[in-house]
């Protein structure tokens, strides 16, 4: 009898060495190509043969640069302006949507997540023209505002100093709080859908059994909802500290480069591709990315401190 040309025992390795290739290829080795570049001093226009070893140099001047603490600061701002509010909204937004709205909840639930699965660009465009000084819309609305009685003196008197229209997306004022609405308007439906699917999962009864207590919605809500919301909390929060930590589409999209509030709104992100495609210092870019990777991962373990340990134990407990 002729001998298997392979043995059943490798046969299923062959079938995922597909994957493991390709994440060998695209994963792993950018990875490892990484943390070996944040050590050198590299213009990739000149070649490998020109990969200078400078050790830990790159961090060093990385975390003394004075743009890196500004772009730092700028993405800690856009997390808790930003990132953090959405789940303050979301949360009551989705019990009241769990409790109240029965007909055409899923019609309200797509329209609060179609801005998460819109185009970057496509939110761009249209909030680059909603925020227009000279044509938006926005400042037409304030205009028309000026003739309210008692909030039209006080408001004619901001427009007047700002020369009659408000420059959102040009004046470093107003810049960093418009992009901030958008990165809130977009990503509230995100954390809306995860809340809403744990919320679905509660067992109606304790609900029936609270409402026959004499337990008000919001006691409900407080008792009840929110302890049995701690691992989604977790979850939630975590995404919401890294994308945010990570933020780069819309600042980037939205405010040109060649004004100066683009400094208001330079996150780390983009800090990091100015530094390599930009300048062409693509080890210091590495290294700020690693750096902005130790960050993530300490927030990370201090939300799990916080919240994971916290609902593992309820969880224990139940």
């Amino acid at each position: 009898m002729a001998r298997p040309l392979l043995s059943r025992r490798w046969a299923p390795y062959l079938f995922i060495a597909p994957f493991f290739l390709l994440f060998a290829v695209f994963g792993l080795f950018p990875l490892l190509f990484s943390i070996y570049l944040s050590l050198h001093q590299w213009n990739p226009a000149e070649g490998l043969h020109t990969m200078h070893w400078v050790g830990l140099e790159n961090y060093w001047y990385a975390v003394t640069d004075p743009w890196f603490h500004d772009s730092l600061y700028n993405t800690v701002w856009f997390a808790l302006v930003a990132g953090l509010p959405q789940h303050l909204v979301a949360l009551p937004l989705a019990f009241f949507i769990h409790q109240r709205v029965k007909r055409g909840r899923n019609l309200l639930v797509g329209a609060y997540f179609v801005p998460y699965i819109t185009s970057s660009v496509a939110i761009a465009l249209i909030f680059t023209t909603l925020l227009s000084k000279d044509y938006g819309l926005v400042n037409a609305v304030l205009a028309e505002l000026t003739r309210i009685p008692l909030l039209g003196s006080p408001l004619e008197a901001v427009l007047q100093s700002r020369g009659g229209a408000i420059d959102w997306l040009g004046d470093a004022d107003t810049t960093k709080p418009a992009v901030a609405f958008v990165v809130f308007w977009r990503y509230l439906g995100w954390n809306l859908v995860l809340y809403l699917s744990a919320l679905q999962v509660i067992d109606k009864d304790l609900y029936e059994a609270a409402t026959l207590d004499g337990a008000k919605p919001w006691q409900q809500f407080r008792y009840i909802t929110l302890p049995l919301l701690r691992p989604m909390m977790f979850f939630a929060v975590s995404l919401t500290i890294i994308g945010s930590l990570q933020l780069f589409e819309e600042p980037f999209i939205l405010v040109d480069s060649e004004r100066g509030a683009s400094q208001s709104v330079m996150t780390s992100a983009i800090f990091m591709y100015r530094l390599a495609f930009s300048d062409g210092d693509f080890g210091t870019a590495s290294a700020v990315s690693w750096l902005l990777f130790f960050l993530i991962a300490a927030l990370t373990w201090l939300n799990a401190k916080l919240f994971g340990s916290d609902a593992r134990g309820e969880h224990a407990a139940r």
